[in-house]
């Protein structure tokens, strides 16, 4: 007699899969999307209310627009790195990792998954950033293909990127209890040094050239080339937007990411095995 075996679903298939599932879980915990929509929003109210004048030189720009646009560098790498990173050693800490392993999903469909996820959560946050950057700070929408189109290949390398990175560092929190307070301490240092919690203009060089090492310095410019006009360039340490250097390390930084988080990526915790 012979014994007919299915095929097992592809790693792309189980990860869409994945993601859906990750999706509903998201929504149902009421207070984490609170949380993960409210906060970039909220800092962006604060900042723009404070520093709401006309830029220096600049007369039909106000400062609040430019953080209205870097901001959207907060809200991916805070729904992408932090929520991915923290979510991932929740999953391994209460053993849903453990169990996942025991099924046909590979380690390439839980990322999948992830990246899925953070795909929709992301768009729902930066529709929120720029809903608030409209009607609070008239922060211009474009008006032409291009700078959408700008926009596209940004949010696409910046979420991998973001993603990516969040699957790694989840290796380096002990536990679920610090993974917020461990994972959220290189992204506040690194919205100060990039120019999204500051203007970047304002910033020494020796602080942008180590901001330039990271990816959310090139996130916020490249979002502020998509909302802001072209004079802004000025303003930006080579005085252009340089989208071919953004597109390279942006790439460059998804993998690394990927590598890194493949390299790292454990279904249960070393220390508990």
């Amino acid at each position: 007699m012979t014994t007919v075996t299915a095929p097992l679903p592809s790693t792309l298939r189980l990860g869409l899969s994945r993601g859906s599932l990750e999706i509903k879980q998201f929504f149902r915990e009421r207070d984490a999307v609170i949380f993960t929509f409210t906060l970039p929003a909220f800092i962006l109210v604060m900042l723009g209310f404070i520093f709401d004048e006309p830029l220096a030189g600049f007369p039909d720009v106000s400062v609040s627009q430019i953080f209205a646009a870097s901001m959207i560098a907060y809200g991916i790498l805070s729904t992408a790195f932090l929520n991915v990173g923290t979510g991932i050693v929740t999953d391994r800490e209460d053993g849903t990792l453990k169990r996942l392993h025991g099924t046909p999903a590979t380690a390439g469909a839980y990322l999948i998954g992830k990246i899925v996820l953070v795909l929709v959560t992301t768009l729902a946050e930066i529709a929120l950033l720029l809903g608030v950057g409209a009607l609070l700070f008239d922060l211009p929408l474009p008006q032409d293909a291009g700078r959408w189109l700008t926009f596209g290949w940004l949010f696409a390398l910046s979420v991998v990127a973001c993603t990516l990175f969040g699957v790694a560092a989840s290796a380096v929190a002990r536990s679920a209890k610090s993974a917020a307070a461990v994972l959220n301490l290189p992204v506040i240092g690194l919205m100060f040094v990039s120019g999204v919690f500051v203007d970047i203009a304002s910033l020494p060089d020796a602080m942008v050239k180590v901001a330039s090492i990271f990816p959310v310095k090139w996130m916020g410019q490249g979002f502020r080339s998509v909302f802001l006009p072209d004079g802004l360039a000025a303003q930006e340490g080579a005085g252009q937007w340089e989208h071919g250097r953004i597109a390279l390390v942006l790439g460059a930084w998804c993998v690394a990411g990927l590598v890194l988080a493949l390299a790292t990526f454990r279904w249960t915790d070393r220390r508990t095995r």
